[in-house]
């Protein structure tokens, strides 16, 4: 299927490993030119050096860290700059520590929000005005399935995520006539660093080989197995293609169906 990218700009937060990292080599695949963002410009460098010479002519970087003040800012000056004005916006951040609900401190959950909700809202109202002057523009967030079923052990990712569902949803509403759309990317549990961080911290409480903790989550999946950065980045690809213009205010489960909810 075609996807109608080769002439669009995108903008990849945290896209310098993991499901963001996928994300970006994925829209390059389509033919965009991609801004890859992240608060590392070593490894930042090192993801665009390790593409094809062909896609590192349409990869920039744009360096700066979420839980600056004015990264968002930052972020989009240097993205319009290198790749000019931005069609696709991917905001995807890192995640809070686990632990349980009531261990959870007012103090520690401020300095989250301002890492993970107010850049990623900020980016996004920023974006948005010259995506509906030209008529066409995608927003995509990736969050969690927690948002959906809340995961135990995470409940202030399940909460800050939260909060971008409802803003997300309010903006399709508004957007959607003027050829934008807005949608959440949920993963489940995906193959990458962190979910491997997740499971280590998991075992390490429990006394429990990180085996058989990844072998107790594969059972709850019907797939029978982890996903792929490369899976999920497919759906990200498909949702910020022109193909995917009648699809917006939606949360797209990317899960091996773990989540059993309808």
């Amino acid at each position: 299927m075609y996807l109608g990218l080769d002439d669009k700009h995108a903008l990849v937060l945290g896209a310098s490993q993991g499901l963001g990292l996928a994300s970006a080599q994925a829209l390059l695949n389509e033919g965009a030119r991609v801004t890859l963002s992240g608060r590392s410009p070593e490894r930042l460098e090192a993801a665009r050096a390790a593409l094809p010479t062909e896609q590192q002519a349409r990869c920039f970087l744009a360096v700066a860290d979420l839980a600056h003040p004015d990264a968002a800012g930052l972020i989009a000056a240097q993205a319009r700059a290198s790749g000019g004005a931005i069609d696709i916006l991917v905001n995807n951040t890192g995640g809070p520590p686990p632990g349980t609900p009531s261990s959870i401190t007012t103090e520690a959950m401020a300095t989250h929000f301002a890492s993970m909700v107010q850049p990623v809202v900020a980016l996004t109202l920023d974006l948005i005005v010259s995506m509906r002057e030209r008529g066409w523009g995608r927003i995509l967030t990736i969050a969690s399935s927690g948002v959906v079923q809340p995961i135990p052990h995470l409940p202030m990712s399940n909460a800050l995520r939260s909060t971008l569902v409802g803003f997300m949803k309010s903006l399709a509403g508004e957007v959607a006539g003027d050829g934008v759309t807005v949608n959440m990317v949920l993963p489940g549990r995906i193959a990458t660093g962190r979910t491997a961080s997740i499971d280590a911290g998991q075992a390490q409480k429990s006394g429990t080989p990180v085996e058989d903790i990844a072998k107790a989550s594969t059972a709850t999946i019907p797939a029978g197995r982890y996903g792929t950065p490369e899976e999920f980045a497919a759906v990200v690809a498909f949702l910020a293609s022109t193909q995917a213009s009648y699809v917006t205010g939606s949360m797209m489960r990317v899960d091996g169906g773990a989540i059993r909810s309808i």
